[in-house]
């Protein structure tokens, strides 16, 4: 079925290409105008919503149905590929995009399929610095100008920010994760953390690394304090990440921690501060900070 569909749009005229792009897989000429844009991660469908196109399909929300919810409106009309380590080839190959933005740490394997269904952009890596990402989605729609516009915009907000933060930025914020089997805390090279550090805030000795995450469980509670906690859920509809979560906090071990006893303990949106990890919810991020640090 997949060869059919290689097979049908082989007949279709060639786009005006218009650059050539270097990316974590190569080298790839792309169309001056893209029309049709297929997008294969949670942080790219971000960016290429924040450059003004809506995308024909791309990769479900790792939390929604399909999408969330602070992008739904603007993808009702976007055909969802599955989730990011499981895209549907054929249902990308129907879609007849021109151009197809995908992530080496999600889709190396299947590049070569990819790359015959039209051309595609590659990024390197998701986690920390999502700007590099950025710049690369936006060189590759014809964007470049735009997309750094939008780059200066979110720098401007952080200074902003972190200028009306002034003291609140000697806090220690501890980063915390509940999930089904497990407890992460997260460290610098994470969503979160590259914000976090972008504003100026102190992180505890064992986050201020440049590493992604600590995984661990409840023995480690007393790892997870800090002058402040932020702490989200994965939760996927079934209960199990609420229920672990609820757990950890009635924990002797939780109501132990200087945060806790001091009230300075926030719940915090998961797919704002980490799943979702583009430029959208590193604005909104930004909003909620300045919200739990009445700083507006």
């Amino acid at each position: 079925m997949f060869r059919q569909f290689l097979c049908a749009i082989a007949f279709f005229p060639s786009a005006l290409f218009a650059d050539t792009i270097e990316h974590a897989m190569g080298t790839t000429e792309v169309p001056e105008t893209p029309a049709r844009v297929v997008v294969l991660t949670n942080e790219g469908t971000e960016a290429v919503l924040a450059l003004g196109i809506t995308p024909v399909g791309a990769a479900q929300s790792w939390l929604g149905d399909p999408w969330y919810p602070h992008i739904a409106d603007q993808m009702e009309e976007v055909t969802s590929l599955g989730k990011e380590s499981a895209i549907n080839l054929e249902l990308i190959a129907a879609l007849q995009p021109d151009l197809i933005l995908g992530n080496k740490q999600r889709h190396e394997e299947i590049y070569p399929q990819l790359s015959a269904i039209a051309p595609t952009v590659v990024s390197e890596r998701l986690r920390g610095d999502w700007r590099r990402n950025f710049e690369l989605y936006a060189h590759a729609l014809g964007k470049a100008d735009e997309g750094a516009a939008l780059l200066t915009a979110f720098e401007d907000n952080v200074s902003s920010l972190s200028e009306k933060l002034g003291e609140h930025l000697n806090e220690e914020v501890s980063v915390i994760r509940f999930l089904p089997t497990q407890i992460r805390i997260y460290q610098l090279d994470s969503f979160s953390g590259f914000i976090l550090s972008e504003l100026g805030f102190n992180r505890p000795e064992n986050q201020n690394v440049d590493d992604f995450a600590i995984r661990t469980g409840k023995e480690s509670i007393p790892d997870m304090d800090g002058d402040r906690i932020f702490h989200f859920t994965w939760e996927t509809g079934d209960g199990e990440g609420n229920a672990a979560r609820d757990d950890a906090l009635e924990d002797p071990l939780w109501q132990s921690l200087e945060a806790v006893k001091a009230g300075k303990v926030h719940e915090v949106s998961d797919p704002i501060w980490n799943t979702a990890g583009g430029i959208l919810a590193a604005h909104l991020m930004l909003d909620d900070i300045a919200a739990l640090y009445d700083v507006k």
